[in-house]
């Protein structure tokens, strides 16, 4: 059973609300986010002709070395990011469940909600309109949107600043994967990590295992704020 929160996070100066897709807004325990790292392995074995062990260990080689699978693949081998994006999120989001909580838990959020993903805006979007909170996000700014450059990395966050006129101090990052949260720490968001693990990491202000929980329990932005 989920702990509640004792003390209840101050996000009360967030304008912002920057959200990871897989893994953050479902959790890891509906065994979704297997399916897609099925399809990459195949991915890589046919295309680069490798047994699957061999293809499961350079997919995650790449994962580590470049951010991304896609992000190795493509610089290492030319390989075409629609092609691959199409072809890994293929799958039945029927695994996964309409959730209510989150939905209630996002609606009483101040200011913007943003989806950030590594994936496509496809794949997004069939995501957020299972769990049945498609409308609780202004946009999806996608892989694509980030020219192919994956988190972890500078420059994908300074376009996703840039191109939704973000002022770090005022947002806050949600996301299953820490490293992902150092460039938003550095760059002055506040940052969650959705983990079930204890973590105890300079550039992570909080931690939850579940995301509902934890938004529905934050101290935020009162209306008379917001109207200043």
């Amino acid at each position: 059973m989920t702990k509640p929160h004792l003390n209840r996070p101050d996000l009360s100066h967030v304008e912002t609300w920057i959200f990871d897709l897989d893994n953050t807004l479902y959790s890891e325990a509906s065994d979704f986010f297997p399916l897609i790292e099925e399809r990459m392995t195949t991915f890589v074995a046919d295309r680069l002709g490798l047994d699957r062990d061999r293809a499961y260990s350079l997919q995650k080689a790449y994962f580590h070395s470049h951010g991304t699978t896609l992000s190795g693949l493509m610089e290492v081998h030319g390989i075409e990011p629609i092609e691959f994006l199409d072809y890994v999120h293929d799958i039945d989001v029927s695994r996964l469940s309409p959730d209510p909580a989150l939905a209630t838990a996002l609606a009483r959020l101040p200011g913007r909600r943003l989806i950030y993903t590594n994936g496509s805006k496809a794949h997004a979007e069939r995501v957020l309109e299972r769990l049945g909170i498609a409308d609780q996000f202004a946009d999806v700014h996608d892989i694509t949107q980030a020219n192919y450059r994956p988190k972890p990395y500078r420059e994908a966050y300074d376009l996703l600043l840039s191109r939704h006129a973000i002022e770090p101090g005022k947002a806050a990052m949600f996301e299953d994967v820490a490293r992902n949260l150092e460039v938003p720490h550095a760059l002055g968001m506040t940052t969650v990590l959705i983990t079930e693990a204890p973590a105890d990491l300079a550039h992570v202000h909080h931690t939850t295992e579940n995301l509902a929980e934890f938004l529905a329990s934050a101290r935020i932005m009162s209306y008379e704020q917001r109207g200043r």
